[in-house]
């Protein structure tokens, strides 16, 4: 069985910045085990799986080491995927998902995605967060996926030398460090997840899902523009209101071929 597979460059306006994931059209989802072989095979941070569901796809998403509830990169993967190259023209596709339904549609600043808000909470700081990322937080919230520390500046975040082994350990899947930002950004960010197999991740659509609702608190605004500090770097426009945040993001085609399942 041959099956075919593009590559994507999310949340990027030329090619090799943002985030990479793979995309796979099938006419159904196969065994979850064939799935996670597939995306470790990849090696990107994602491999989305698409299959059609009526007028719309149903959608599951694999890091090299386990299937996620919710990835923002390879979904807006996914969208240009169906709307540049499957159904040429059409204007919004609706994606089914362990998140619940995800609508996509184009805008003039490319694709804008409506995810559920991930709403981080106060917590005990963890003992060895501190020494993990490198950096003393001011502030530590999280959601029942990921810590949430935020820095005192742009520059501490952007120069972090995080210890990756000791992340890896946390009781969370993951580690979202921030600050306000400067310039033309609200805040930055970067992601580290290497419990899920991405020791960094260049651009976290699901991070925004967070980042949006804990910035408008701070911020006293709905509306950001965000820039997600990892070597590679991406820019994520978030509006957050009433439990959803929309995440407006472009894509660069890099490879389109076909698979051997």
């Amino acid at each position: 069985m041959r099956a075919r597979i593009f590559q994507v460059d999310a949340f990027a306006s030329k090619l090799f910045t943002g985030n990479p994931a793979a995309v796979m059209p099938l006419d159904y989802l196969p065994e979850p085990t064939l799935m996670q072989a597939i995306a470790e095979e990849n090696n990107l941070s994602e491999t989305a799986f698409i299959a059609p569901e009526g007028a719309d796809y149903r959608i599951r998403w694999f890091t090299p080491k386990n299937e996620v509830p919710l990835c923002g990169h390879a979904t807006l993967a996914s969208a240009a995927v169906v709307m540049e190259r499957l159904e040429p023209g059409r204007a919004s596709v609706v994606f089914h998902s362990a998140s619940g339904p995800l609508t996509v549609k184009r805008s003039p600043k490319g694709y804008v995605m409506d995810f559920p808000a991930r709403h981080a909470t106060p917590v005990a700081r963890p003992r060895d967060l501190a020494q993990a990322i490198g950096a003393d937080p001011l502030d530590v919230v999280a959601d029942d996926v990921n810590y949430l520390a935020r820095l005192n500046d742009a520059d501490a975040v952007r120069n972090l030398r995080p210890d990756i082994a000791a992340i890896a350990t946390l009781d969370r899947k993951g580690v979202i460090v921030t600050a306000q930002g400067t310039g033309d950004y609200d805040f930055v960010s970067r992601y580290f997840a290497p419990a899920q197999g991405v020791p960094e991740d260049p651009v976290t659509g699901s991070a925004h899902c967070a980042l949006a609702p804990y910035w408008a608190a701070i911020l006293g605004k709905s509306a950001f523009r965000a820039f997600q500090a990892s070597r590679r770097g991406g820019e994520v426009e978030c509006r957050y209101s009433g439990g959803r945040v929309e995440l407006t993001g472009t894509c660069v085609f890099y490879l389109e071929g076909q698979s051997q399942l």
